[in-house]
């Protein structure tokens, strides 16, 4: 924040967490993006990356070991209420399929992405193979082009040279969901005679729960975006909001102008202030918003399958966009039983409902966890994995 880059190398070089965060939310990538300083922002980005695949190599072991259990298939279904027929066909539904087999993992898929309210449809299967080598362990499959990517591969030096240049040119973004006011309550059915709502969802009796203190909170900065920058932004967004490809932008190389040293004293850093810390770098222009959302969850204490043993397959699949939300949920302190049903707000008015229609303990054929003989490698088949 106060441009001593001699200092925040020192610390990249002892492997300090690039992860961590202050008390308001922003990471040290967050304040470098602030600063303007390429070099540090490319520095910062590569550590981030590779402190994120340490972490998975970390828990490798962990994970393979929890995963030889019982072979099973799942369908998890993503749908929106048929109230709205127009945002039904905009906005995300999918049922993906699961099969376990020892420490292998398949997951079917057809939605591809969804950004700026456009769903991109394909046939897509992410494979997990636990017994080969760590850079290869991950595949995802476009079946119907016939091509195979390797997700955790290593980013060439223009690829990170142009994620700089966006997220120079960019917003910074923080969001954080606070989980510290969440209770549940058990939902009630009846107009006369209230009850405990307690129905069938596809062959398991379960208990409903009302999620009550779900906050959203987000935060947007963009002090070191200049005028030009922010027109830009804003054409660039109409265009995909008409269908455009973020990838088709162009986000030219860019070289923020840095903020003097400050030249704080240390005694003006101890003086404490009302509610907030000092901020020692650029001036902050900050909007920040806060909502607060109300969900249902359905939990069966019938079905087969424990909480801990889904936990293990979805941090397994964790990379992929659609699981990471359900994952933070189901990782709360839920009710007793198995979360067979969810129904999450995604607008304030659109409620997104996530269901196990099926699960079984089954065997599979080796081969739905390979790549097919006749699949060519495209390594840039999905430039955002």
């Amino acid at each position: 924040m106060l441009g001593h880059k001699e200092c925040a190398h020192l610390l990249l070089a002892h492997n300090a967490p690039v992860k961590v965060k202050n008390a308001q939310g922003w990471s040290p990538l967050a304040e470098a993006i602030s600063y303007g300083d390429r070099q540090m922002i490319s520095a910062l980005l590569r550590k981030l990356k590779q402190q994120s695949r340490e972490s998975v190599e970390e828990k490798r072991p962990r994970l393979l070991k929890a995963l030889k259990e019982r072979d099973l298939s799942a369908l998890i279904a993503f749908s929106l209420p048929p109230l709205v027929p127009l945002l039904s066909r905009i906005l995300p539904s999918d049922a993906c399929k699961i099969h376990k087999q020892g420490i292998n993992i398949r997951l079917d898929t057809t939605l591809i992405d969804f950004t700026d309210m456009k769903c991109q449809r394909g046939d897509l299967s992410f494979i997990f193979n636990g017994d080969a080598a760590p850079s290869e362990s991950f595949v995802v499959l476009d079946n119907e082009q016939k091509v195979y990517q390797r997700i955790h591969h290593e980013e060439s030096e223009m690829e990170t040279e142009e994620e700089v240049d966006i997220l120079m040119s960019s917003d910074i973004y923080s969001a954080t969901l606070s989980t510290k006011s969440i209770t549940f309550t058990r939902a009630q059915t009846g107009w006369l005679f209230r009850e405990d709502k307690t129905e069938r969802v596809g062959n398991f009796l379960a208990d409903f729960y009302l999620v009550n203190g779900l906050v959203l909170e987000s935060r947007k900065r963009r002090e070191h975006l200049s005028e030009e920058d922010i027109l830009r932004n804003k054409a660039i967004m109409e265009s995909l909001s008409k269908g455009g490809n973020l990838m088709e932008q162009n986000f030219e190389p860019k070289s923020v102008f840095l903020p003097l040293n400050p030249g704080f004293s240390w005694e003006a850093l101890t003086l404490p202030l009302p509610h907030r810390a000092p901020h020692l770098g650029r001036e902050l222009v900050c909007k920040e918003s806060k909502k607060t959302f109300k969900a249902t969850i359905a939990m069966s204490q019938e079905f087969p399958l424990g909480i801990e043993s889904l936990l293990n397959v979805l941090e397994v699949i964790a990379p992929f966009k659609h699981f990471n939300k359900l994952r933070e949920f189901v990782q709360m302190k839920l009710p007793p039983g198995f979360p067979v049903k969810l129904d999450i707000p995604v607008f304030p008015t659109i409620t997104a409902t996530v269901t196990f229609q099926e699960f079984r303990y089954d065997e599979f054929d080796d081969s739905i966890f390979t790549i097919p003989d006749d699949y060519k490698e495209d390594p840039s088949r999905f430039p955002d994995l």
